[in-house]
C-alpha cells in the first residue's frame, strides 16, 4: 500500500494483475527508452567534445542514470549537440 498525491491509500498492482494492453505499453515504452539511451550514448562517445554543449561525462551520466521516460536522451539530441562545423559561442 502507498499513498497517492491526494494522500489516499492505494494498492499497487502486480505485473500479473495488469491487463495485456497495459503490459504491452509498459514494455514498448521501456524498449523505446532503452533505444534512445543507447543511441544517445553512442552519439556522445563518437562526437567530438567541441560539438557537445556541456561535458560529455555529464551528458553520459545523465542519460545512463536518470530514469526519464526518454526525456534526457531527447534533450541531449535537441539541445546537447552543436551543429558540425559551427564554432562554440
Amino acid at each position: 500500500m502507498w499513498r497517492n498525491r491526494k494522500g489516499v491509500l492505494v494498492a499497487r498492482k502486480r505485473w500479473s494483475e495488469l491487463d495485456e494492453r497495459t503490459r504491452r505499453l509498459i514494455v514498448a515504452a521501456t524498449v523505446v527508452e532503452g533505444i534512445l539511451k543507447i543511441a544517445a550514448l553512442i552519439d556522445i562517445a563518437r562526437r567530438p567534445a567541441a560539438e557537445i554543449r556541456g561535458s560529455k561525462l555529464r551528458w553520459a551520466t545523465a542519460v545512463t542514470l536518470l530514469n526519464s521516460a526518454g526525456t534526457v536522451p531527447i534533450a541531449y539530441f535537441l539541445a546537447g549537440r552543436r551543429q558540425p562545423g559551427r564554432t562554440p559561442s
